[in-house]
């Protein structure tokens, strides 16, 4: 039985297909197909189609042009979570096998802050390299991430030449980690990573805090990363253990 007002979750449910479609990668050269074959692949009416697709292009997922149809205007890169966590060797075609490039906006010792002690299992005021940069991918900025690493670690990773991703330059140093963690979390914009991320202010971001563990298991850096969410997607795998 169907209540009423289910009009609104009839566009909900059709923009959330949609929209994997379209971030998945799903039409070829980025096409969506018209809003009649819309109308018939989901049994939805046209005003439905035209809610679906409105919701998507306020988004930012998707242009509308008269005469020629609608295309969708993003192609996030799909990243496996465990090369996310820096646990395994990168696919080729990975987004951490040099896809990317950082451009840094601070590498200094300070004393480290109370809540980024807590997390690493020190004192308040212990030194910390603070290392901050902006991820981009094809010149597009897509993360900013700001790491506190511990010594021995910082003085390896001071001085050594960034080039790709965080994971590049723990091994680029000679660092090793045998752990990673993160916590998920999303949020909006505000005025400065609006500004630095090139989206408007208030779009939403996931927010991603990271600790990454020596071959000890103990934490030696912590990050605080914020992701545009529809330029990165991670994918994740469980499998059930074999029943003997």
């Amino acid at each position: 039985m169907r209540t009423a007002g289910h009009g609104g979750h009839d566009v909900r449910r059709l923009r959330d297909i949609l929209r994997a479609a379209v971030r998945g990668g799903s039409y070829p050269r980025g096409l969506l197909p018209s809003e009649a074959t819309l109308m018939a692949a989901h049994g939805a009416s046209r005003a439905t189609v035209r809610a679906a697709l409105a919701l998507l292009r306020t988004e930012g997922l998707i242009e509308r042009t008269q005469g020629v149809g609608t295309h969708a205007v993003v192609a996030p890169v799909e990243t496996s979570l465990p090369e996310a966590h820096g646990v395994i060797t990168p696919a080729h075609d990975s987004l951490f096998n040099q896809r990317m490039r950082p451009r840094e906006l601070d590498r200094s010792v300070l004393p480290a802050p109370d809540t980024v002690a807590r997390r690493l299992r020190i004192a308040p005021g212990t030194p910390c390299l603070r290392l901050e940069y902006v991820a981009l991918h094809q010149d597009e900025p897509i993360a900013i991430a700001t790491n506190y690493v511990l010594f021995p670690e910082a003085d390896k990773l001071r001085d050594t030449p960034f080039v790709s991703d965080w994971y590049r330059l723990l091994a680029d140093s000679g660092v090793a980690l045998s752990d990673s963690e993160f916590v998920f979390d999303c949020e909006p914009a505000d005025a400065t990573l609006a500004a630095v991320l090139g989206i408007r202010e208030g779009t939403p971001l996931m927010a991603l805090e990271q600790l990454i563990y020596d071959l000890d298991g103990r934490p030696f850096d912590l990050a605080f990363i914020h992701t545009r969410g529809e330029r990165f997607r991670f994918v994740s795998r469980g499998t059930s253990p074999t029943l003997s």
